[in-house]
């Protein structure tokens, strides 16, 4: 195991971990209020952690390579189970996002970002310089970022199926696409998914909210409001774990996708700062090892995932600043949640993997020589 993937390791575990200690603070008001107990959530995410880390550990066991063979099937599994999740699954807050399995509220669209990248790194390796010919190379994985962003967007997930676009055009770039055809489709793009999202009134409601804020200087809702207000109170060292004010029922369902707020309000201004560098630490540790990936297969795979992980999390904590619409996505590794810190953990243990295979390879070729 190389340095960088340590390091990779190290990131996560730590992140996780301050995850945990977060949505114990964040969440234990609210628990006693509704469950009896103030462990309540605590002790669910812990379950949600453990899987993460088995499935991290799992799958930087599988090479990666394998991915190659199955993606096509996958991609086309989760197509399936996004249809159903669109005409079967329950409406919560006005949205089909979630299938219910007992033990796990399952997002099919975290899934479908992760299996979309895995295609799509198939895809542009095999296709090689076809992708800068716009009829013979380009247009084909466009047809499946069409369908997965479309599926998405249906349920509607508007700033899910934005990550799902920028991701796959960031991947197309990468493998050489041009940059006509990448701005020619984005403008069409954003045209068709600003128009869809005026047309749902779940995102319509929140980018006038939004608009209206940016015209008047108001605040976008009440979640965002005391978000600032915990980020502000927070100053530039925190008023310290477990004494944040904001969790205790004046910002809505803190522990979640607002998580960022609370670990500004109790680490303050050095806090936030923190965790952002570790993101962009944990981004530029994820590009050394899709450097040194034996194939472009791990490089574009290594790319997709980590540029995922940053994303998220950037939009996160500009939702949460009230720099972007209210969205529902999560702060990864943090945040309360089960598909998000699984699927990402997950996403790590692919990248792990890469790393791994790449130093056995230079490890043959040393004894070769």
């Amino acid at each position: 195991m190389n340095t960088w993937v340590k390091i990779l390791i190290l990131l996560v575990v730590f992140m996780i971990s301050l995850g945990a200690i977060m949505v114990f603070t964040a969440s234990g008001t609210y628990s006693m209020m509704k469950f009896n107990s103030i462990y309540h959530l605590f002790q669910s995410h812990l379950w949600k952690i453990v899987a993460a880390v088995g499935g991290m550990v799992l799958f930087s066991r599988i090479k990666y390579e394998k991915y190659r063979d199955v993606s096509k099937i996958a991609l086309f599994a989760i197509i399936v189970v996004l249809v159903l999740t669109f005409l079967l699954a329950p409406k919560v807050k006005g949205a089909q996002r979630w299938i219910n399995l007992g033990f796990i509220q399952f997002q099919p669209s975290e899934a479908a970002k992760v299996i979309l990248i895995m295609h799509l790194s198939f895809m542009l390796e095999k296709m090689g310089d076809k992708i800068k010919d716009f009829k013979n190379g380009f247009i084909f994985p466009l047809i499946w970022i069409g369908i997965v962003g479309v599926l998405v967007l249906m349920q509607p997930n508007v700033s899910t199926s934005v990550i799902i676009v920028v991701t796959s055009f960031v991947l197309m770039f990468v493998a050489g696409a041009r940059w006509n055809h990448i701005l020619g489709i984005v403008a069409s793009a954003g045209l068709a998914l600003g128009g869809a999202a005026m047309i749902l009134k779940h995102s319509r409601e929140r980018i006038l909210t939004y608009i209206d804020s940016l015209i008047n200087g108001t605040d976008i809702n009440i979640q965002v409001r005391q978000a600032k207000i915990a980020l502000g109170s927070g100053g530039l060292l925190g008023v310290g774990p477990g004494h944040s004010r904001q969790s205790d029922l004046f910002l809505p369902e803190s522990y979640g996708d607002f998580i960022f707020s609370i670990l500004g309000e109790e680490w303050g201004l050095i806090g936030t700062i923190g965790i952002l560098v570790l993101y962009f630490a944990l981004f530029l540790v994820c590009m050394v090892i899709a450097k040194k990936a034996q194939n472009k297969f791990g490089q574009l795979l290594v790319l997709g995932l980590g540029f995922n992980i940053i994303i998220s999390a950037f939009i996160n904590a500009a939702v949460v600043t009230g720099l972007l619409p209210t969205t529902g996505i999560t702060l990864p590794f943090i945040s309360f949640g089960g598909t998000s810190i699984i699927l990402f953990a997950v996403s790590v243990g692919i990248i792990i993997n890469v790393g791994r295979q790449t130093v056995r390879t230079d490890e043959l070729k040393i004894q070769q020589v």
